[in-house]
């Protein structure tokens, strides 16, 4: 069963003098810390998206959904504007999807919706339907928004490999494997996410997506502090060369490009609703234009 956030708050920091602290402990910090992300109740964010895989999955073109996470209990989502009727609700739950009109009245609904994934195929590829595109969808932009905290939830598991020198930034980033908890809905258990080497923010992160069967190379731009939390707002993901450190296919039509438009916090106790403040990031801009390519 997948383990609630509300576990986050278990983990120590190191405190001792002269104890390095870890990277995740870094990680954390640098994008706003557990004592700020503890107060927050709920997340909503508006963005634009496409991509081939979208086209390929039978839903093409431009979108501008938005979406609502309660960062207290399991993973969930409630979308709107994602397809179709603008009026209707996209209900994402690990466990359970559903959509429903502006009346309540529930149109579809679909329990163990990861389930319906496993008859599909690469090639050709298997049309969705658009109960796929809400668990896809809500599993990938809950996590999403989440990431860093969740790696400090009981269930979770964390180790620091080598670091990774990135040719085309000029840069060296810190890499940190993570195992996710057990039920939690992802694109696979186990993930590499490289942060900068000296400020701690997040590049990139790779990935099999089991659903869609293909390795993926998921680069982040643009970092922006809402209401104390800092997230990358323009995200690139590219096809990688299959295998554990399989290259990113930067050349390639991208398989998503994501651009965060407006973010709301809503702690317990108030609400804050800003356009974002850009956090510094140092980086050869020449090379990052490169892998903003779509």
């Amino acid at each position: 069963m997948a383990t609630s956030l509300a576990g986050f708050a278990r983990r120590k920091f190191a405190t001792v003098a002269n104890l390095q602290p870890s990277l995740l402990d870094s990680v954390i910090t640098a994008h706003g810390g557990l004592s700020r992300w503890s107060r927050i109740r709920k997340l909503s964010c508006t963005w634009n998206f496409h991509g081939l895989l979208l086209d390929l999955k039978g839903f093409p073109g431009w979108r501008q959904p938005t979406i609502t996470i309660d960062t207290k209990g399991q993973p969930n989502a409630i979308i709107t504007g994602l397809h179709g009727d603008p009026t209707n609700k996209w209900v994402f739950g690990a466990n359970h999807v559903s959509i429903a009109n502006a009346a309540g009245q529930v149109l579809k609904e679909r329990r163990n919706p990861r389930d319906s994934f496993r008859t599909h195929v690469r090639y050709p590829p298997t049309p969705w339907d658009e109960l796929d595109l809400l668990y896809f969808v809500g599993y990938a932009m809950y996590n999403y928004l989440v990431t860093p905290f969740i790696f400090a939830t009981e269930g979770f598991a964390t180790r620091e490999l080598e670091p990774y020198r990135e040719q085309e930034r000029g840069e060296t980033w810190r890499v940190l494997e993570v195992t996710y908890s057990d039920g939690w809905p992802m694109h696979t258990k186990v993930q590499r996410f490289y942060f900068g080497e000296s400020d701690f923010l997040l590049r990139r992160l790779d990935y099999y997506a089991d659903v869609v069967h293909s390795s993926a190379a998921h680069f982040c731009f643009d970092l922006k502090s809402y209401g104390g939390i800092v997230v990358p707002t323009y995200r690139r993901v590219v096809r990688r060369v299959e295998g554990e450190n399989g290259r990113p296919l930067l050349s390639a039509t991208s398989s998503f490009g994501l651009q965060y438009a407006k973010v709301t916090v809503e702690d317990e106790l108030d609400k804050v609703e800003e356009m974002g403040r850009f956090v510094e990031v140092q980086t050869n801009v020449a090379a990052e234009n490169a892998a903003r390519t779509p």
